[in-house]
């Protein structure tokens, strides 16, 4: 079959092909357990098998290499023709790549009818602990090449596939095209000799300076002159009402209370006094950042001692990483640099402030998380959440932050309607609080795990006695249940006291529907708890990072807005898991880059502050113009610390601010964009 230059775009700020090099004719293009066709749009349609790992198609450089040095990612756009989801891979080679090594990859889900650009980013660096001397992080300085990265400048193929398939996909492919500026990270392990101490007084990269460093308590002061200035111009938007509605907009029912209502096809939130509201936050607002500081003395500069400091010393448990379940020493750098700004009334003054920021900065909601300082002052909508905490788990379940809670048990309700009640006087009943969460990102699973976990526990669990009883209605006899099963349990008995998971295969339907039967429970439990403190505030869900269609559906019937953590470059072509028309919420997401002295991007890499303000922008205005989202929120307010945050060793650059409580400029401008704008759809209407 020919295919012809025709078939693909290729775009780049220096193009990849040109009309003479015709690098995709016969002999230079390679399938594997794939087929391919030109489309009379220009794109190729690929079909892969199953007979392979791996099915897909290879293009390869023309010359024998492309030269992408200069920027810092590579894309293309695909676009699923069948009617379920498709994983697509790309893998960008060096020679000798072998699917880890000298490679880059990256892969997107694209949902039915859906089109998404599928990134890779051009890895070139990999992180160094300095022979094992740096530890407890989850990003490290940078040292050139090494596992897992990519020479740019000698590209030899691109590989686009989909993985171990069970089932035939079809999807589309276009726009191959470079992207972004590279931008070297600011912190590199050859920087100085010797590199230890590399964290300053103020909790900053050392060894390095960029645009708005902190260098002494000076500093602080100007800085917050400046903002002043800033506010003062800029105080808030004029189209805002007292909550951060739509104040020239439609005039809808007031309830007193924030609820939802779906006003000319989208999804808002409507605030108290009737007011269209679209829900633009960030999480963690005041909250406080520590790093441990035992063992690794010698990597700062200066740790303060005076009594005046004491404040900002502590010793938390641990939760994961290197310093899991010890209680290492750990210093707060943000409280202390707030106190050196402010003096001993900081945390007063800092409270006060920040609701002129993020009025100024044109965001409207405090989002999960915050500080209870700011929230009291009542002048910024705010979301509260409550939480399982205490009530026994699955003890055949996993996840990544933990098992999932026993919803059978009495432990459970029990839980979550104390922590209800201890928000009655606070959050409950104001009408400030757009509404609750209940737990965070819970290890959902795939649609048979809640059932096959119950199965591994031990005789005395609740869910699985649930599951044994459903199981005992639904075929009388044990030996229907083996039929069915292909399995030889002696009695009920004997399937209560195993601690194993059938065939999946054979037992899915009965898994599937105890599955559904505990989402259920969760979120009726849930909202009955919100609605005993709360009755006219919103329950928002549980902030699904790890979610299937069951829980998703479930989640549907009991929650009045249903809530994600999704770490997406976009959220525009989101289709919601669940089917049906409901309005949903961002609750996390981010974007961050290696400029400003940290040693990881958090979990969507940009190139820099500027690019990072971009996506941000990309991301909150795809929302905004989204059939169902009512709001996001950004996670977090403050950059994580450089060295890690205590309980689990994370070090993102993830906040609107540093350590140093410095505002980032790029980003700022960006929120400032989206959010003195956000009604403009609805005053078109």
């Amino acid at each position: 079959m020919r295919l012809h230059l025709a078939l693909i775009f290729f775009v780049s700020a220096a193009p990849l092909l040109r009309a003479g090099d015709n690098p995709i004719a016969p002999e230079r293009f390679t399938t594997t357990d794939a087929r391919c066709e030109r489309m009379p749009s220009g794109a190729l349609r690929v079909s892969t098998g199953t007979n392979e790992s791996w099915p897909g198609i290879t293009l390869p450089a023309p010359g024998g290499q492309w030269d992408w040095s200069a920027h810092s990612e590579f894309a293309l756009t695909v676009k699923n023709i069948d009617s379920d989801p498709v994983q697509v891979f790309c893998r960008i080679d060096n020679p000798g790549a072998d699917g880890k090594d000298d490679c880059a990859n990256g892969n997107v889900t694209v949902e039915p009818g859906q089109s998404q650009d599928l990134r890779v980013v051009l890895v070139r660096t990999s992180s160094d602990t300095l022979g094992d001397k740096l530890f407890g992080m989850r990003g490290y300085p940078v040292t050139n090449g090494g596992p897992e990265t990519v020479d740019p400048s000698n590209i030899t193929q691109i590989l686009v596939f989909v993985s171990k398939p069970t089932q035939r996909h079809s999807f589309e492919i276009s726009v191959f095209r470079t992207g972004g500026t590279y931008t070297p990270p600011t912190a590199w392990t050859s920087d100085a000799q010797p590199f230890f101490p590399f964290i300053d007084t103020f909790g900053q990269y050392l060894h390095k300076d960029w645009p708005d460093k902190t260098k002494s308590p000076a500093d602080l002061a100007a800085q917050r002159e400046t903002e002043e200035k800033e506010w003062q111009a800029q105080p808030r938007p004029p189209a805002w009402d007292k909550y951060g509605g739509d104040d020239a907009g439609p005039q809808l029912r007031a309830s007193g209370f924030f609820r939802t209502e779906k006003y000319h096809g989208k999804w808002w939130l409507v605030d108290p006094d009737g007011r269209v509201f679209f829900s633009n936050g960030i999480d963690c607002i005041g909250q406080s950042e520590i790093t441990p500081i035992t063992d690794r003395t010698n990597w700062f500069t200066d740790l303060p001692d005076q009594p005046e400091f004491a404040a900002f010393w502590s010793r938390p448990r641990a939760l994961l990483g290197h310093y899991a379940n010890k209680f290492p020493d750990s210093f707060c750098f943000s409280d202390a640099n707030l106190f050196r700004k402010y003096g001993p009334e900081w945390r007063a003054r800092d409270a006060g402030e920040i609701h002129h920021r993020l009025a100024s900065w044109g965001i409207n909601t405090i989002g999960n998380w915050s500080a209870p300082q700011v929230v009291a002052l009542r002048l910024t909508p705010y979301t509260d959440s409550i939480g399982s905490w205490g009530a026994k788990m699955i003890e055949g379940s996993d996840g990544y932050w933990g098992k999932f809670p026993d919803v059978f048990d009495t432990s459970f309700s029990n839980s979550l309607f104390l922590a209800a009640r201890e928000k009655q006087g606070r959050s409950a009943g104001d009408p400030w609080c757009l509404g609750f969460f209940s737990d965070n990102e819970m290890s959902w699973g795939d649609d048979t795990s809640i059932a096959e976990a119950a199965l591994k526990s031990p005789g005395s669990q609740a869910a699985k006695r649930a599951l044994v009883e459903d199981l005992r209605v639904k075929y009388g006899e044990i030996s229907g249940l083996n039929a069915a099963w292909k399995t030889g349990y002696a009695s009920w008995d004997d399937l209560l006291e195993g601690r194993y998971a059938p065939d999946a295969a054979r037992a899915g339907e009965d898994l599937r529907a105890f599955y559904t039967k505990a989402a259920e429970q969760y979120f009726r439990i849930a909202r009955a708890a919100v609605k005993s403190a709360a009755p006219d505030q919103l329950y928002l869900g549980c902030r699904f990072a790890w979610v299937n269609d069951r829980a998703a559906a479930a989640a549907a019937k009991y929650c009045d807005v249903v809530s994600y953590n999704i770490y997406k470059r976009d959220i525009a072509g989101f289709k919601f898991h669940g089917g049906a028309d409901v309005p949903l919420l961002i609750g996390e997401f981010h974007f961050g880059a290696l400029d400003r002295g940290l040693f990881h991007t958090g979990l969507v890499p940009t190139d820099s502050q500027q690019a990072r303000a971009d996506a941000y922008k990309d991301y909150v205005q795809g929302a905004l113009h989204h059939p169902q989202f009512v709001g996001v929120h950004w996670f977090q307010y403050r950059d994580e610390p450089v060295t890690g945050r205590s309980w689990d060793g994370e070090n993102y650059q993830i906040g609107f601010v540093d350590v140093a409580d410095t505002p980032y400029r790029e980003l700022i401008a960006a929120a400032r964009e989206v959010g003195y704008h956000l009604y403009d759809a609805v005053s078109v209407n």
